[in-house]
């Protein structure tokens, strides 16, 4: 798609969705939108990430972690996934950011009406850690199941996400399959919360490359994951806006679940755990 198409499709906060792009997203689970922000407007996002990450903005306990093992508390360059949970809770002068008035705009057309913002997450998999890597999953084997799952993850690179540094990869069309058995990753989920699922044969994943600016949503049922960072240089940052039905969020708030990692442990109990989109 060229630069003057994009643009045409980004009109204040709102975002132009095509009838193609409805089918994709219905039919594989996911859909790629290209420039959803502009060179501009992604330097903006990445001035506040930038803080983030260098430590001005202070973010509590655990939810500024390493996300492959947990370790929290340390020194961030030594990990292998940065995770910054609920940034828009730890920075507020970020809500209503042009990417969360876009990702409401897109999920709206995507889900129908009555989406809000459920959580939002900064992902960061740091030059030539080949363990930087996102098992096989689904999202609503994390989640509390409701009447209305409708979910759009919106997932925006802020960086390029390649093969080379570890972007998504998706099996489409598995939201249509019951969710798989999960199992922790570490076999212990007082070690870690992360949940993953097996590939089973004649599983064919689907890379899914993007450029900076541009973004992939996928919904609660999809199975997806994501490799290391084989380069030796670039990494491979994500900001995550992820949207559900006003009525799932206030059942979530209701039972205490928040997507904070600091939740209480009678909390996670009793929704499966949090969750991380790769």
């Amino acid at each position: 798609m060229s630069d003057r198409a994009q643009s045409d499709r980004r009109t204040g906060a709102s975002y132009t969705v095509t009838d193609d792009d409805r089918a994709a997203f219905h039919r594989d689970g996911y859909v790629l939108l290209r420039g959803v922000l502009s060179p501009a407007e992604m330097d903006e996002i990445d001035a506040v990430y930038q803080r983030f990450f260098r430590g001005e903005i202070a973010v509590v306990g655990k939810d500024f972690n390493d996300m492959t093992t947990g370790e929290h508390g340390t020194d961030p360059s030594a990990y292998a996934i940065v995770n910054v949970m609920l940034p828009r809770r730890y920075f507020p002068e970020w809500q209503g950011n042009v990417f969360e008035q876009r990702a409401c705009s897109i999920a709206e057309q995507l889900c129908g009406e009555g989406m809000t913002i459920d959580f939002d997450q900064l992902l960061a998999k740091s030059p030539g850690r080949t363990d930087a890597v996102f098992g096989w999953h689904q999202d609503q084997a994390y989640w509390i199941d409701t009447d209305d799952r409708r979910t759009a993850t919106c997932w925006l690179a802020v960086d390029d996400s390649t093969l080379d540094n570890g972007c998504m990869q998706f099996l489409p069309g598995s939201h249509r399959e019951p969710v798989r058995p999960h199992h922790p990753l570490h076999g212990d989920r007082s070690a870690s919360h992360t949940l993953v699922t097996d590939l089973r044969e004649g599983d064919v994943l689907r890379p899914v490359p993007i450029s900076r600016g541009d973004i992939t949503v996928h919904n609660e049922g999809v199975l997806h994951g994501s490799g290391g960072n084989t380069s030796a240089s670039s990494y491979r940052r994500a900001y995550i806006v992820a949207l559900r039905s006003t009525s799932t969020v206030t059942e979530e708030r209701r039972r205490g679940f928040t997507h904070s990692h600091n939740d209480a442990g009678e909390v996670l109990d009793s929704v499966d755990g949090l969750h991380a989109s790769p």
